[in-house]
């Protein structure tokens, strides 16, 4: 009998393991996860960017995560020796309705505490000789990290205190009794007095699977990105971001210096047709079946339908997703951009039609369930940790109580 299980061996699941082994170090914990290592689906194919909060409501969860996140994820890089390069980053404004949406990000950007200067095009110029623009935002606590070796380092902490992770875990069904937690996988039976859930992508089969109707449905985008040639590895001295549209849900193209030296270039946001289908032919019919038959997915679908259309085309046809870059980066060509894996964003979708923007939480008496998790989720991997640890408390009043 597990005093703790955790489910997730992503980002956010291996801070929360690591962090509630801080809390209880008396008590037995287990990690489950069902890939063969750490980090296999969203926080191993995201754009390993330190998020420093531009964009988020003013006291959101994002926000105050964010800000805390990115000071945290440096701080935690320091002392376990992993490689990150704080760069900043620009947005780029490109004409005159983008200047004004500029405006609004910067009174944003205020409101959330961050440092952050207002160029003109001659001062964005000076700074970034390749892009071009009206004027722009630059951010200089924004950077670059290898989020894998992150979450590594965390699950190496987890183990050092006495925590037991299980890989090719993955977890089948569950119960939740008077006294405990009934795990089944395909590893076998597990027992705990507590479960915390950190299962991204299957965050809705999850609550489903301990006898809950989730309000939710997991929808997957997949985010498509190229890699610059290797002769572009110097083309941008800082994270460079086009000012998003804020009736769109994500950011645009942007242009990432990689903590490696590379660039490469997105992400896009097309509808996966599969939970874990990072290829474009990646198709499962289960998957499928269950989002176009969700009322909110397909409310979602309608009203986003010409821009979704845009995406789609711009998957098929590289010359479209370029013209994205060139508003801003005009040198680029076609030949420029070569291949490089896509990333999945876990979208969790109301009812009613609305993508849920904040962190979502589903609680029971032996469980705790993070069933949304969006960008910045990894920048923010250690305050999310800290606030699940937080909300647990409330339900374990003292060690001594899951001893």
């Amino acid at each position: 009998m597990f005093d703790f299980i955790i489910i997730g061996g992503g980002i956010v699941g291996m801070s929360t393991a690591w962090q509630l082994k801080k809390t209880y170090p008396d008590s037995k914990m287990l990690l489950l996860e069902k890939e063969s290592g750490p980090a296999r689906h969203q926080t191993g194919h995201n754009s390993g960017v330190i998020h420093a909060g531009v964009y988020y409501t003013p006291g959101s969860l994002k926000a105050k995560f964010c800000l805390a996140g990115n000071l945290a994820t440096k701080a935690f890089c320091r002392e376990h020796d992993i490689p990150f390069d704080e760069c900043g980053k620009l947005l780029v404004a490109t004409n005159a309705l983008e200047m004004e949406r500029m405006k609004a990000l910067w009174d944003r950007s205020e409101a959330n505490g961050l440092e952050r200067y207002w160029l003109n095009a001659d001062e964005l110029k000076e700074r970034e000789p390749n892009i071009t623009g009206m004027g722009g935002i630059f951010v200089p606590s924004s950077g670059i990290v290898d989020y894998k070796q992150v979450t590594a380092a965390m699950g190496r902490e987890f183990e050092r205190l006495g925590g037991e992770i299980r890989y090719n875990a993955e977890v089948t069904g569950l119960t939740e009794e008077a006294s405990r937690v009934v795990v089944q996988t395909t590893q076998g039976e597990f027992q705990g007095k507590f479960l915390v859930s950190c299962s991204g992508l299957m965050a809705d089969r999850v609550v489903r699977m301990l006898g809950l109707e989730p309000a939710f449905k997991i929808c997957p985008f997949r985010g498509e990105y190229y890699l610059l040639k290797p002769e572009h590895n110097r083309i941008v001295n800082h994270l460079i971001y086009p000012i998003p549209d804020p009736n769109m849900p994500f950011l645009g193209v942007h242009l990432t210096r990689m903590i490696d030296g590379t660039v490469t270039v997105g992400p896009n946001a097309v509808l996966a047709f599969k939970r874990e289908g990072y290829n474009k032919r990646d198709i499962s019919l289960k998957d499928t079946l269950e989002m176009l038959t969700y009322p909110g997915i397909l409310k979602v679908l309608m009203k986003n339908l010409k821009p979704g259309l845009t995406e789609m085309k711009n998957s098929l046809n590289k010359a479209g997703y370029l013209e994205l870059v060139r508003k801003y980066c005009p040198s680029l060509t076609v030949d420029d951009l070569t291949p490089y894996p896509a990333g999945i964003r876990a979208q969790a979708v109301s009812k009613d039609g609305k993508l849920v923007d904040d962190f979502l939480f589903v609680n029971t008496k032996r469980t705790l369930n993070v069933c949304n998790a969006p960008s910045p989720a990894a920048t923010s991997a250690i305050p999310i940790g800290g606030y699940i640890v937080d909300k647990i408390k409330e339900q374990v009043e003292l060690p001594s109580a899951v001893a």
